[in-house]
C-alpha cells in the first residue's frame, strides 16, 4: 500500500494537516491507533466537561458548537467524527504504526494493518499514550492504589480515601480541586507552583511558544506546559485556596508500603491512593529506527521539519502541542512538505 504522504494519528494536529491535504489535492492517508475518533480526547476522565477543558481550539473550515456543559470526551468525539466526514478525510483505524525506516524514496511504515509505503511523514502521535511515572524508591512497595492521570475516570471512584495528588500542572490541578469535593487530598510538586495571575494574551503565548522553540530546536526535549504558561487562576481555583486544598507540599523521597516519607525533616503520611498526574512524553518510539535523538534526548525541528529528515514533520510536538498549534502547525507543515517533495 502507498500514499503520497502518510499521517500518523488523527487527533487534532493529525486532521488540521490532513484538512491541509485535503485542499491541496494530494493523495495521502491518516493511519490512527484508535478504534473511533475523537484523539486524546475520547479517553479524559467523565466528569471534565467543555467549559473546563484546557485550550479547546476549533479544527479548521469547522467550528466547534455544543453545550458547554456538555463531557469533553463526548463532545470532541462527535465533533472529529463529524469532521472526518465533512471533509471526506481516509483514516483507517485502529492501525499503529510499530515501526518507520527510510526507503530509496521515502519510508515504509510496519503498521498492525499492514506495510505502507509514503514519500513524505506527517507524525501526529501526540502523547496520551506514554504517561509519564517518575521512579522513586520504593514504589513498587506501596500497598495502595497508583494510578496516572490518564487512568482517572471520576472522584466519586475515591470517596472517603486519602488521595495524594503528584504534579503541577493543570489536569493536577484540576483532578486535585475535583477530588477535594468528596474526599481527603494532599498535593506535592517538584517546585512551588507558579500561579498566572495576568490575561494570558496574545503576546504571553508568543513569549511562550518561543520559550518551546528554544528547547526543540537546542534538540530537548520539550519542557512541560505549565513551565511556561503558569497555572490559571479561575474561581474555582480561588475557592479550592480559601478552602486550603492548594496548600502544596514538596516532592518526598520514598515511598512506604503505607504511603510516602521525606528524609529531611523526618516524616511519613500515610495515603490510600497516589495519583500521578506527572504528564506524558511524545510518542515517538515508532521512529526510533531513524535515530532522530539529538544528545540531548530531543528531536532537533524547525517548525515542525525534522531538520535530520526533511521529509517528516513532527506536528503536536513542542511548539505545536496546544490545539491553536497545532492547527497552525499542520497547515504550515503540508505546505513545505510538498514544497520539498516537489522540489
Amino acid at each position: 500500500m502507498h500514499a503520497e504522504v502518510v499521517v500518523v494519528g488523527a487527533g487534532q494536529a493529525g486532521l488540521s494537516a490532513a484538512y491541509q491535504l485535503r485542499r491541496e489535492g494530494t493523495d495521502f492517508v491518516v493511519l490512527d491507533a484508535d478504534a473511533a475518533p475523537g484523539g486524546a480526547w475520547q479517553h479524559r476522565w467523565a466528569s471534565l466537561r467543555l467549559d473546563r477543558a484546557n485550550g479547546i481550539a476549533d479544527l479548521p473550515g469547522m467550528p466547534l458548537t455544543g453545550d458547554p456543559a456538555e463531557r469533553a470526551s463526548v463532545a470532541m468525539a462527535r465533533y472529529f467524527a463529524d469532521y472526518e466526514r465533512t471533509f471526506d478525510l481516509p483514516v483507517r483505524r485502529p492501525v499503529a504504526v510499530r515501526r518507520v525506516t527510510r526507503t530509496d524514496d521515502g519510508f515504509a511504515l510496519a503498521t498492525t494493518g499492514g506495510t505502507w509505503t509514503a514519500r513524505g511523514l506527517v507524525n501526529a502521535t501526540g502523547t496520551w499514550s506514554r504517561p509519564f511515572w517518575p521512579a522513586y524508591p520504593g514504589r513498587d512497595t506501596f500497598l495502595g492504589r497508583q494510578l496516572h492521570a490518564a487512568q482517572f475516570t471520576q472522584a466519586a471512584d475515591f470517596a472517603g480515601q486519602h488521595v495524594l495528588v503528584v504534579g503541577g500542572g493543570i489536569s493536577a490541578l484540576q483532578l486535585l480541586v475535583e477530588l477535594a469535593e468528596v474526599t481527603r487530598t494532599t498535593w506535592v510538586t517538584r517546585r512551588p507552583p507558579v500561579w498566572r495571575t495576568d490575561d494570558f494574551d496574545a503576546d504571553a503565548g508568543r513569549a511562550a511558544v518561543a520559550l518551546v522553540e528554544q528547547r526543540v530546536r537546542a534538540g530537548l526535549p520539550p519542557a512541560s506546559v505549565v513551565s511556561v504558561t503558569g497555572l490559571p487562576v479561575t474561581e474555582e481555583v480561588r475557592r479550592a485556596r480559601a478552602r486550603g486544598v492548594l496548600e502544596r507540599r514538596p516532592a518526598f523521597d520514598r515511598m512506604t508500603p503505607t504511603g510516602v516519607a521525606w528524609d529531611d525533616p523526618a516524616e511519613e503520611l500515610a495515603v490510600d491512593v497516589v495519583l500521578w498526574a506527572t504528564g506524558f512524553r511524545a510518542a515517538l518510539d515508532h521512529l526510533a529506527p531513524l535515530h532522530l535523538r539529538a544528545p540531548g534526548g530531543g528531536v532537533v525541528v524547525e517548525g515542525t521539519r525534522v531538520v535530520a529528515e526533511p521529509r517528516l514533520h513532527l506536528v503536536g510536538y513542542g511548539p505545536s502541542a496546544s490545539t491553536i498549534g497545532a492547527n497552525r502547525a499542520g497547515r504550515s507543515a503540508v505546505r513545505e512538505l510538498l514544497t520539498t517533495l516537489r522540489g
